[in-house]
C-alpha cells in the first residue's frame, strides 16, 4: 500500500490524514519511497533530506492527536524551487556561485506552506539562476528527453508522483512550458497574487511564483495558502484573498466561452498540436471563436525580452562581476548584451507593456478564457534546452493567470498541454473554467 498513497492527489491525501485513515508519516514514507525509486534517473531534486521531512510528518501527526489546529495542506509534501529561500535547506540559486548559500529566513511563500501544515520535502532543480541553463534534470516520460525550465525539478517531481505540490516561478514560461511538457496542472497564477518576498528576482515587471499538482483543484488549494498581500513586496496590493478552492469547485454560472488565439507563433506548433487544438475548437463549436491578436501587439515579443534581459542584467550583474568564468556562455553572454539596453528602451517597454495588457483585456469582455497552446509540442529530444516559450511570452507580459492542462497526446506517446488565459484577478473563475473544460473533454472521449 504505501506507494499506492504517493499516487493520490493532494486533497484526497489531505482528507484521509486529517480523518484520521493514514497518518502523515505513513504517506510521506511512501512518497520517500517514490522518491528513492525515481529520483535516480530523473535528477528532480538539488536537496533533499528524509529525517527533516519525516520530523515535520511527525509534528503534524503529533498536531492532530493533540488536537491542535490543523492547516489546510496538513501532511502534503512539497517541493520547493531552488531560488525559493529556505533556512532548512541550502539554496544554491542553480549556480556553483551560491553553493552552501544558507538564507537566514524563508521566502514568504515557504513560510505559509508551513503555517498551512505542509511538510517541505526538499529542494527541486532549477535552471542556472532561473534562466534558460539546464542542470540535468530528465523528462519523467522519457528520460531522454527535458522536463522543460526553468521549474525542471518542480515538474518532474510532480509528473514523477514523488510530490503531489510543487512551487516554481515563472518570467516567461517556467511554469507553463514544464507542466506540459511533463504532463501536469502547472497554474501561474495573476501577476501579484502571491507574494515574491524571499524567491530570487529576474524580471520584477513579470517575476510570478507558480504551482504545480496533479488536479486544477490541488492546485487551487496550493495557491488559498500562499497567496496574499505582503508588505514587503508592493505587488501584491489590490487583489482581495482569492478564495480558489470554493470558486473552482463550483459549477459555471453558464456554459463558458472561449477564444481560440493561435499567436503569431502557430506554425512554431507541431502538427499534432495544432491538430490537437483544431479539434478542441471544433469539438466546442458555438463556444469558442477563433479571434486573431490586433495588430497593434505585434512588438510583444520584443517588449517582454527588452524587460527580461534589462532584470537579468541588473539582478545577475553581480555574478557576473565576481565570478563570470563560473557562469554558462549563455548567461555570460545575456548579461553582457543585457546591459547595453538604453534606459529608454527600458521605459518604453514598461509603458508598452501596460497598453499591450489593455488590449489583451478586452478578450475578456466577450470571452471566459482565452485557449492556446501551452508549449510547441512534445518535450524536445535532449537535454540541452528546455524547449521555447513562445506560447507563453504574451500571457506573462500582461501578467494574465494561466493553467496548462494534459489534454493531449503526441506521436512518441508524450504529453502536450492545453493552456488556457484569463482575466487578471479572475483567477478562482479561470480554474472554474478549466475544470469545466476537463470535464468536456473526458466526456467527448468517452
Amino acid at each position: 500500500m504505501p506507494n499506492d498513497l504517493a499516487d493520490l492527489d493532494a486533497i484526497v491525501a489531505r482528507d484521509m490524514m486529517v480523518r484520521g485513515e493514514i497518518t502523515a508519516v505513513a504517506y510521506i514514507e511512501a512518497l520517500l519511497a517514490r522518491i528513492a525509486e525515481r529520483e535516480p534517473e530523473l535528477h528532480a531534486f538539488v536537496d533533499l533530506e528524509p529525517a527533516f521531512a519525516l520530523a515535520q510528518a511527525e509534528a503534524c501527526d503529533a498536531r492532530r492527536a493533540s488536537g491542535g489546529a490543523i492547516g489546510p495542506l496538513h501532511g502534503l509534501a512539497v517541493g520547493i524551487k531552488d531560488i525559493v529561500d529556505t533556512a532548512d535547506l541550502p539554496t544554491e540559486n542553480g549556480t556553483p556561485l551560491d553553493a552552501g548559500r544558507r538564507p537566514a529566513e524563508d521566502a514568504v511563500v515557504v513560510d505559509r506552506l508551513k503555517h498551512a501544515g505542509a511538510v517541505i520535502i526538499g529542494k527541486t532543480v532549477t535552471t542556472e539562476l532561473g534562466a534558460r541553463h539546464p542542470r540535468g534534470t530528465r523528462n519523467p516520460h522519457h528520460g531522454e528527453h527535458t522536463p522543460g525550465g526553468s521549474s525542471s525539478g518542480s515538474a518532474a517531481s510532480v509528473g514523477a508522483a514523488m510530490v503531489p505540490l510543487a512551487i516554481g516561478t515563472q518570467t516567461n514560461g517556467s511554469v507553463i512550458r514544464p507542466a506540459s511538457f511533463c504532463g501536469v496542472v502547472g497554474f501561474k497564477p495573476s501577476f501579484g497574487l502571491i507574494p515574491r518576498t524571499g524567491i530570487l528576482p529576474q524580471a520584477p515587471p513579470l517575476d510570478t511564483a507558480g504551482v504545480f499538482a496533479r488536479s486544477v483543484v490541488d492546485a487551487a488549494l496550493i495557491v488559498d495558502a500562499i497567496a496574499g498581500y505582503d508588505p514587503r513586496d508592493p505587488i501584491t496590493r489590490g487583489l482581495a484573498p482569492p478564495h480558489l478552492l470554493d470558486t473552482a469547485m463550483d459549477d459555471p454560472p453558464e456554459t463558458p466561452s472561449f477564444a481560440f488565439v493561435k499567436t503569431t507563433h502557430w506554425d512554431l506548433a507541431e502538427p499534432e498540436t495544432q491538430a490537437g487544438l483544431t479539434g478542441l475548437v471544433a469539438a466546442l463549436a458555438g463556444q469558442c471563436d477563433e479571434v486573431p491578436l490586433p495588430d497593434s501587439i505585434a512588438d510583444s515579443d520584443r517588449v517582454l525580452m527588452i524587460l527580461t534581459n534589462v532584470g537579468i542584467a541588473r539582478n545577475y550583474g553581480s555574478y557576473y562581476d565576481r565570478g563570470a568564468d563560473q557562469l554558462s556562455d549563455f548567461m555570460r553572454t545575456m548579461i553582457e548584451e543585457s546591459r547595453t539596453i538604453a534606459a529608454v528602451d527600458y521605459l518604453d517597454a514598461l509603458d508598452r507593456q501596460v497598453a499591450i495588457k489593455a488590449e489583451i483585456d478586452r478578450f475578456f469582455d466577450r470571452y471566459d478564457a482565452i485557449v492556446t497552446p501551452a508549449a510547441p509540442g512534445e518535450a524536445p529530444h535532449g537535454l540541452d534546452s528546455t524547449g521555447n516559450s513562445a506560447f507563453n511570452n504574451l500571457w506573462s507580459l500582461c501578467g494574465l493567470p494561466a493553467v496548462t492542462l494534459p489534454l493531449l497526446t503526441g506521436t512518441n506517446g508524450l504529453p502536450i498541454g492545453v493552456q488556457l488565459v484569463g482575466r487578471h484577478g479572475e483567477d478562482g473563475e479561470l480554474l472554474r473554467t478549466a475544470r469545466w473544460l476537463q470535464s468536456f473533454v473526458a466526456g467527448e472521449s468517452g
